[in-house]
């Protein structure tokens, strides 16, 4: 595939296809990696409700991974997600890739499985394994963020990053510093247009270190 826009048109006719089986608890989204700005990626959604996202939203923090080179592949089956009002998915995530492996596109299926959880004894076969792993294995996986706009994509990178490390900015040495700023860089965080300021305040960084900090780390 070279352009997402050359078969829109096709891809919304799989997306029509998946919903009308697993109906309204169903959200399929199209993203276009290659023309359009991450702020605003998403070209087509079909119940957006279930992430409470529109056409012109911003992608994911997955498929910001994935433009980065972090996760070379990308494609990602079956995986446990949850959305910000912490409803439960099971997600699936394939990313298109042009004749010279760039990435230009994805299409992402995410269902909403709350309500199958909490009636897991009755339909045991549909739910069996969600309950069992409790997500608890989400961080191996990947956790993904769902969000509106970048700079709330951004802001939950962030708050990640400082999970990671283990202790609030304000206690953290360099060395810690440069822990959480390689996550963030290697999360594919710096890819976000004027993420560097964002960061730094974060970070009670200048720029500059935020910059020296990374370089000394590789």
């Amino acid at each position: 595939m070279e352009s997402v826009q050359e078969d829109l048109e096709y891809l919304e006719h799989i997306a029509k296809a998946i919903t009308s089986i697993f109906g309204d608890n169903c959200e399929v989204v199209i993203h276009d990696l290659k023309d359009r700005p991450y702020d605003s990626t998403i070209v087509s959604i079909t119940n957006g409700h279930v992430t409470d996202r529109h056409v012109g939203d911003c992608g994911t923090n997955l498929g910001l991974e994935v433009l980065r080179g972090t996760d070379a592949d990308g494609n990602r089956f079956n995986y446990s997600t949850q959305t910000k009002s912490g409803r439960l998915l099971h997600s699936s995530s394939i990313y298109f890739k042009n004749k010279k492996s760039e990435v230009v596109g994805a299409f992402c299926i995410n269902f909403d499985v709350t309500e199958l959880v909490m009636a897991e004894k009755a339909l045991g076969v549909l739910t069996q394994g969600i309950l069992n792993n409790n997500f608890q294995h989400a961080e191996d996986e990947g956790t993904e963020v769902f969000a509106n706009d970048v700079n709330q994509l951004l802001d939950e990178i962030v708050k990640n990053s400082i999970a990671y490390v283990g202790k609030p900015v304000a206690n953290m040495t360099k060395e810690d510093k440069i822990k959480g700023l390689t996550y963030l860089d290697q999360k594919g965080a710096f890819l976000i247009k004027k993420a560097g300021d964002r960061i730094a305040k974060y970070y009670g960084l200048s720029k500059y270190t935020i910059y020296s900090y990374l370089e000394s780390a590789k």
